[in-house]
């Protein structure tokens, strides 16, 4: 088995950056103790503050969509829709 890296980038909209960051935050207790969870670290741009990131490391693929598919998620997205701009996640695997 192969360890999934992650990394999501998350952009707010400037108004609504307290709310994303706070909904954000709220995640990382409830991930780091579920099952595969390596880590799950929340970065905010020193430059740009809207702009978050998750550095997060699974054990497997299957854990890590687990997560994915979790009622905090959920809940994550629909106490942030419409507060977002963009949102890409980029799937990897450590090469050295």
């Amino acid at each position: 088995m192969t360890r999934l890296t992650i990394v999501a980038n998350i952009k707010a909209n400037p108004d609504k950056i307290a709310l994303v960051k706070a909904e954000l935050e709220k995640l990382i207790p409830i991930t780091r103790a579920e099952a595969g969870c390596i880590n799950y670290d929340l970065y905010q741009d020193n430059a740009n503050p809207a702009h978050f990131m998750f550095h997060e490391n699974w054990e497997t693929r299957e854990l890590w969509q687990t997560h994915m598919n979790a009622p905090h998620l959920a809940a994550y997205m629909q106490a942030t829709e419409g507060a977002v701009v963009e949102f890409t996640l980029n799937e990897m695997t450590q090469v050295g």
